[in-house]
């Protein structure tokens, strides 16, 4: 007689408006939100972007920073505050990818602010209570319900522009997220199958993007994984995976989707031997892939991909000091977390070897 199914699911209040052009709907999103003046955040790269959508949002934006940094440093953060208070903001529109959002969290979590977010790569953080700040060479994470954007708009038309080797990390990023959240300990029917169509459909968009940055339809299918991806980690646990990258982005600033995108194969051999259903499901969701993480690893190199934590910058005596940190933050795992484990999975991972269990 098989089990009865026993879980919980919690979904997120939110609004998500997915579409080309949907861009021109932000003000209308802004009203609707109760704001009244929202600063609006990116990187320094976006900064044209975002200058244009606060044209776009007219008396509604009460200015632009352009200063959102990776894994948000928390003197970056204090400086974004002070800005909002400055200005009289009640809300923040953050625009681009995972540090605009990012950063965008870390003045929520403090003031309570609500977000709108408009994502140009495939992170997710968008869909996430999840927030992180980097202070002293250590990342820090939480979810708070403070931090989750009450909107958000996936414009296709904005990824367009997204280099061909920036939307391959990116999207392998988003994958992360779904592969975790198939073997969470809080995992649930509803999530498993998000996480199966949200890695199924950046499997097949990735590589049509990387053929054809241009190819309007495969950035929306893209989008359409990284929002299904990105919801799976903001109702589940993060893992071994999650807490390697954050631990190699804090301690060693090494660039965040191409260190998950490297990370990714090896932790997910390292785990597939006690998670059999995500296996199955992943793949199903890979064109029947026998090893999931062998095919992760050979996506990940057919779309041009770094292939080795070397190859970002990390040096090999990091190592050891990196399966410290990991070792001494225990986490919810499907398999047992040792130092030689982590050991070999990194070691594998910086010499760009192919993953094993």
């Amino acid at each position: 007689m098989s089990q009865a199914r026993n879980f919980t699911y919690q979904s997120l209040p939110m609004r998500v408006v997915m579409g080309p052009g949907v861009l021109s709907r932000l003000a209308d999103e802004i009203d609707m939100a109760g704001l009244k003046r929202v600063l609006v955040l990116c990187s320094p790269p976006q900064q044209a972007l975002g200058e244009a959508v606060a044209r776009l949002i007219g008396h509604r934006a009460a200015g632009v920073h352009p200063h959102a940094r990776m894994h948000v440093p928390a003197e970056s953060a204090a400086v974004a505050r002070d800005r909002v208070a400055e200005l009289g903001a009640d809300g923040c529109v953050a625009i681009g990818g995972g540090s605009a959002i990012g950063l965008a969290k870390a003045i929520a979590l403090e003031t309570g602010l609500q977000i709108i977010a408009v994502p140009t790569t495939y992170a997710g953080s968008e869909m996430t209570s999840v927030w992180g700040l980097t202070e002293n060479g250590r990342k820090r994470t939480g979810k708070d319900p403070r931090v989750l954007p009450v909107s958000v708009l996936y414009d296709s038309e904005l990824t367009l522009s997204l280099p061909a080797a920036v939307s391959a990390t990116s999207g392998m990023n988003a994958i992360a997220h779904a592969v975790e959240a198939l073997y969470a300990p809080d995992a649930s029917p509803i999530i498993s199958l998000m996480a199966e169509e949200g890695v199924r459909s950046l499997a097949a968009a990735l590589p049509a993007v990387v053929a054809n940055p241009q190819d309007l339809f495969a950035r929306g299918d893209a989008q359409y994984g990284a929002w299904l991806c990105g919801a799976c980690l903001g109702a589940t646990t993060m893992s071994l995976h999650h807490k390697l990258c954050h631990a190699l982005g804090g301690t060693l600033d090494l660039p965040h989707a191409e260190t998950h995108t490297v990370v990714l194969p090896h932790a997910l051999a390292y785990n597939q031997p006690a998670a059999p259903d995500a296996v199955a499901a992943l793949g199903r969701a890979m064109g029947g892939a026998v090893n999931p993480a062998m095919a992760l690893w050979e996506l990940a190199r057919s779309l041009g991909a770094p292939g080795s934590l070397r190859e970002l910058g990390m040096e090999e005596d990091d190592i050891g000091h990196i399966v410290e940190q990991a070792l001494a933050n225990p986490y919810a795992n499907p398999r047992q977390v040792t130092a030689d484990g982590l050991t070999g999975l990194l070691s594998r991972a910086w010499a760009g070897e192919p993953p094993t269990s």
